[in-house]
């Protein structure tokens, strides 16, 4: 009997051009469900190109992207995410002048389906404050639920993006950069927040700070030119000389030297 490979994303033979120009050249990667994966790379190695084939920004020159076995190349952004996959973006992506709470409301009702509805009859909606609620405490924002995002530290603003990318139960979560700004601090505690909210999905994040990818990622995709290099786990990737070659030599032994 055959096993079932359905993955929870897929990207088979995946390419972009822009012009004469191959940017992505025949990446292949398949995530398991639950996987923690970051994305790693030099500068001008495809890895933002990937990420908006995944999400629908761009539609792929030839290629497929499966999610959950369902292919997604082509579909509009909004189409995909309601299909479980949820993207956040570098650029905080949220509304400035809404308190904590109401911005995580808009992310729940949002993904409810009851898309832009009249800000006073929201209070009836029982259902969607109580998941409002249940998120701001997932992101230990509690303490701050009425205060207007644009009030917010810059870390606290993205746990708030975090909060509104999972407000609707995606089970595929894409992160940009997540920890990009942040103190060492702020990074570390970022980390265990990702990890603690992220339980049971599937997430990939595109990543330059090799700490936050070894304490984060079970697996590490290398991309180099377009191509996946490298999918393993964060030790045998550290070992694999072609990587090393490619691009983590200098990385690593960074921090390493760092005690990560």
């Amino acid at each position: 009997m055959a096993h079932d490979t359905t993955y929870a994303l897929e990207l088979r033979d995946l390419r972009k051009c822009f012009g004469k120009t191959e940017i992505i050249r025949g990446a292949n990667l398949a995530v398991k469900a639950g996987e923690r994966v970051a994305i790693i790379g030099p500068n001008g190695a495809g890895k933002s190109t990937l990420f908006n084939l995944i999400s629908g920004r761009f539609a792929p020159t030839s290629g497929e992207v499966l999610l959950g076995g369902q292919r997604i190349d082509g579909k509009k952004p909004f189409e995909i995410n309601r299909m479980g996959l949820s993207r956040s973006f570098q650029i905080t992506n949220i509304f400035p002048n809404l308190s904590v709470f109401e911005n995580l409301r808009c992310g729940v009702l949002w993904s409810m389906g009851y898309k832009y509805t009249f800000l006073r009859f929201l209070s009836g909606l029982d259902d969607a404050n109580e998941r409002a609620k249940q998120l701001m405490e997932m992101i230990k924002l509690d303490k701050k639920r009425d205060t207007l995002a644009v009030n917010l530290t810059y870390a606290e603003q993205r746990a708030l993006e975090i909060g509104i990318t999972i407000a609707g139960g995606a089970k595929v979560i894409l992160l940009d950069e997540p920890t990009a700004g942040m103190s060492r601090s702020e990074t570390t505690r970022f980390i265990h927040l990702i990890k603690e909210v992220t339980e049971g999905r599937t997430l990939l994040t595109v990543e330059h700070d090799m700490g936050v990818v070894f304490g984060l990622a079970d697996k590490i995709a290398v991309v180099v030119y377009g191509e996946v290099i490298a999918f393993d786990t964060p030790e045998k990737v550290r070992a694999n000389q072609r990587v090393q070659e490619a691009y983590l030599g200098s990385a690593v032994a960074d921090a390493q030297a760092g005690g990560h």
